[in-house]
């Protein structure tokens, strides 16, 4: 990573992802006095989407610090739960629920990393360049970047921000036999006025990371600037816009897995693992990445 602007042609256009790691993992108890853990996730129009550890029924009352508590809505078919949060018993807003968050919440680690969050990570797992708060993930090609090298990138190439605030699904392997059958989650993005003028136009583009391509390739296909982002990309639905990615190595049956395969086919993005295999080289969200042009 640190030889990017020796590798990237000076004719390609850098898209980086704006998106910013709340603390989305708040602790609390239930009625009967039991401890809970609720994973934020997102709003949506009916109230936020959220993750619970343990068990709740529907209409489950749970209590946090600072005033907050939750009122559990529903019980998706996938596990999530639909909740309506309070403060001093008032229905908030999600921006305010942020706020909140920020102050009682932990980082939510993945789930491959099997120990609490610390201090470290609360600096770590966070892009120097992240703006806008949302994601429950880091978009973690970012986290290669310090701020010596994003301005060395930045004064060598036209570059621009989107946003997509990574959720859940990103965790959840393809459990399909047949890749095409693969239900994509649903993540919220906006493009940026610098980013549509550089996707309408005919400049080279490397993406720094899987969701920077997800949203530059869902916007290409719909023209739409923001909204929720469900696009799949995969040997058989490749990008049509992006031409490079920066991007760690992921995990095996993983829809990231696969949308590297669409870039590069999935022979060569085998033998691309195997080589990072026989050279220790680290994966997942603090490990190595690679640039494919």
């Amino acid at each position: 990573m640190a030889n990017l602007c020796d590798f990237a042609p000076p004719d390609y256009t850098v898209i980086f992802n704006n998106s910013k790691v709340i603390k989305a993992r708040i602790l609390g108890k239930k009625p009967s006095g039991g401890s809970i853990e609720v994973l934020i996730v997102k709003e949506t129009k009916d109230g936020v989407l959220a993750l619970i550890k343990g068990k709740v029924s529907v209409g489950t009352r749970l209590i946090f610090d600072c005033d907050l508590s939750a009122e559990v809505l529903s019980a998706e078919d996938d596990g999530d739960r639909l909740v309506r949060f309070y403060e001093a018993g008032g229905q908030i807003t999600f921006s305010r629920l942020i706020k909140i968050a920020e102050q009682i919440g932990k980082t939510p680690l993945p789930p491959y990393i099997k120990r609490d969050a610390n201090d470290y990570d609360a600096d770590r797992y966070q892009s120097c360049f992240a703006k806008v708060l949302g994601s429950i993930a880091a978009p973690t090609a970012s986290l290669h970047f310090d701020q010596l090298l994003l301005e060395r990138v930045r004064s060598r190439y036209k570059w621009a921000e989107i946003t997509l605030h990574i959720g859940l699904g990103t965790f959840k392997g393809m459990e399909t036999e047949d890749v095409r059958d693969h239900k994509m989650h649903s993540e919220r993005y906006a493009i940026s006025a610098a980013a549509k003028e550089i996707i309408d136009s005919d400049a080279p583009i490397l993406a720094i990371g899987t969701t920077a391509a997800r949203a530059i390739e869902h916007y290409a296909r719909t023209r739409k600037i923001g909204g929720e982002c469900d696009l799949f990309l995969y040997p058989s639905n490749p990008p049509c816009r992006i031409n490079a990615l920066m991007t760690n190595f992921h995990l095996p049956k993983s829809t990231l897995f696969a949308l590297v395969c669409s870039l590069v086919s999935i022979e060569k993005a085998k033998e691309l693992y195997k080589i990072a295999v026989e050279n220790n080289y680290r994966f997942f969200s603090y490990g190595d990445a690679m640039l494919i042009l």
